[in-house]
């Protein structure tokens, strides 16, 4: 009976071990909790763009990696750029942001 309480023991923690190892985030890889970070931030960035009566949010695409949000797109000034990039910089949770929006 003790044999069999090690070997469940050790299967156990092995099973463990490997699905924390695999929520884990590496320098190319979102861990779980970042991936959920990142996702509620983009949805933040989204909902001030969308509130600004200065940015098209419909024209920036928002993407979030381990908190620096990268603005892509087109828009039609470059004081609307500027105005997004404010924004994004706004919300919290923000590292840093990433301008790759073009000018139409």
């Amino acid at each position: 009976m003790k044999q069999i309480s090690k070997y469940l023991s050790a299967v156990f923690l092995a099973v463990t071990l490997t699905s924390m190892v695999g929520c884990a985030s590496t320098s190319k890889q979102e861990g779980t909790g970042q991936y959920i970070d990142d996702s509620f931030i983009t949805a933040k960035v989204k909902a001030a763009l969308i509130e600004d009566p200065t940015t098209k949010a419909t024209e920036i695409n928002v993407e979030t990696f381990k908190g620096i949000v990268q603005l892509s797109g087109f828009v039609s000034s470059q004081a609307a750029a500027s105005r997004a990039l404010e924004l994004a910089r706004g919300v919290g949770g923000v590292k840093g942001v990433t301008n790759d929006m073009r000018l139409k």
